[in-house]
């Protein structure tokens, strides 16, 4: 018997951001699927939201271009209200929580992950649920291969429940510098294409420091 199904099960593939003392990189795949079927291997998912904010929404695609959307136009009130006054990154990830909570009774089926450049200098990057809980975090991940890549970041980005093994105590977070957190992103993405069949074709990867955007790409496999 078959029932309605609101949410449909395409894909805009995986994502993973990393926040570094001076810097934030968001990356993402460029495979856009249905199931095990190919829509687009040229798809990214990488919004630009102006004021230095960028956005990906793993999840169902129509919701996450419509939280885009909405997003932007939120933004583009604040600077209407606020003299063109530059939107933070803490006051856009409130925003988000607000818009995705607002939906909680038909949510969005997306995972958000936004980055930007925080007040102190610093990289940020948070994280949501399809209700609008949100935290800021060293690193996240999301979408199909967020299983594998997220165990990696724990290991190589946080040490999470790593002891030192000199002393015995727990290994404490240290700053990566920015090429070495690119060569992370580049290889975690390499692995998980491996394992994941929903995961290849291109990575882009969008990194923001206080000198402006750059952005990369890389070859994944493509079968």
């Amino acid at each position: 018997m078959s029932r309605f199904n609101p949410y449909g099960d395409s894909s805009g593939g995986s994502s993973l951001a990393i926040a570094g003392a001076d810097f934030a990189i968001l990356a993402g795949d460029t495979r856009h699927s249905t199931g095990f079927s190919i829509d687009s291997r040229d798809q990214s998912q990488i919004a630009d939201l102006g004021d230095g904010l960028f956005l990906t929404s793993n999840g169902f695609s129509a919701d996450a271009k419509q939280l885009v959307d909405d997003l932007r136009t939120q933004i583009k009130w604040y600077h209407h209200n606020n003299n063109d006054h530059k939107l933070s990154i803490s006051a856009a990830a409130r925003t988000t929580m607000m818009l995705l909570y607002g939906k909680r009774f038909f949510p969005y089926y997306v995972n958000p992950i936004m980055i930007g450049m925080a007040d102190d200098g610093t990289g940020a990057v948070y994280s949501f649920d399809p209700l609008g809980s949100y935290d800021r975090e060293p690193s996240r991940a999301a979408g199909h291969a967020s299983e594998l890549l997220m165990p990696f970041l724990d290991n190589q980005v946080t040490f999470a429940n790593q002891l030192d093994p000199q002393t015995g105590e727990p290994r404490k977070r240290l700053d990566l510098d920015l090429q070495t957190a690119v060569d992370l992103v580049k290889d975690a993405f390499t692995g998980a294409a491996e394992r994941q069949v929903q995961v290849g074709d291109t990575l882009e990867i969008v990194i923001l420091t206080k000198d402006g955007v750059d952005r990369q790409y890389y070859d994944l496999r493509r079968d």
